[in-house]
């Protein structure tokens, strides 16, 4: 199956994440099929998530689950994990 998930970078105490597309059988810091996205938790509020969400919308459209904290960040930026997007 695949995933929409959170990969982990930065460093200790400033940690940033990536938004990417894996085999969920793969480990989460592991090879991956596409990088979609940047989740900054420490960024203000405004700059914390950043997508390409025309890629996001193909990967769910071909059946790939999202994270429940992936659903959150796209339900930020106004698009649902069915992969239509939400009025604001």
């Amino acid at each position: 199956m695949v995933k929409i998930r959170l990969k982990k970078f930065g460093t200790k105490k400033r940690p940033d994440y990536r938004i990417v597309v894996q085999d969920s059988r793969k480990p989460r810091d592991g090879v991956t099929i596409e990088e979609i996205g940047q989740y900054h938790p420490i960024a203000a509020e405004a700059n914390q998530v950043s997508f390409d969400e025309e890629r996001a919308k193909y990967w769910l459209g071909v059946g790939a689950q999202p994270t429940n904290m992936v659903k959150k960040l796209f339900n930020i930026k106004g698009l649902s994990a069915s992969g239509k997007s939400i009025a604001k």
